[in-house]
């Protein structure tokens, strides 16, 4: 009887512990990011379009002003310090969508990842959209 007893009290108590683990885990599966190095970025009025590398080549993507000036906004460039690894973008998801994108660039304008958009170019094409970008991988 007494072992009966201990055993319904001992499961009572680590159960909820078991119950709690799995709910966890399961709430925090839908957050991740990919991270890929970038060639070119050329400020521009309407943005910064990103040249990045993939599996297959280089890809593009326009990534509006709106995203970097909004509080909490969307988008953030983060200055990397002198003699640092080659600049990058993160892109964070959130259960499948972009929540967040972060790119680490060189701080000074001269470096070669850096580039100008001449006058006359016409970039709306990435920039059709100002509340998703199309990013490929």
């Amino acid at each position: 009887m007494k072992k009966i007893i201990f055993l319904i009290v001992f499961l009572a108590v680590i159960s909820p512990v078991f119950v709690f683990a799995q709910n966890d885990s399961q709430e925090n599966t839908g957050f991740y990011y990919v991270n890929v190095f970038i060639e070119r970025i050329f400020p521009s009025n309407k943005g910064y379009v990103v040249f990045y590398r993939t599996q297959t080549g280089i890809a593009t993507v326009g990534i509006p002003n709106s995203w970097f000036t909004k509080a909490a906004g969307r988008a953030d460039i983060v200055n990397l310090p002198v003699g640092s690894d080659w600049p990058s973008m993160s892109v964070f998801y959130d259960e499948g969508e972009i929540s967040h994108v972060r790119l680490y660039v060189q701080r000074h304008k001269g470096h070669r990842t850096w580039g100008t958009v001449p006058q006359g170019t016409d970039l709306s094409r990435y920039f059709s959209d100002e509340e998703t970008i199309a990013i490929q991988f």
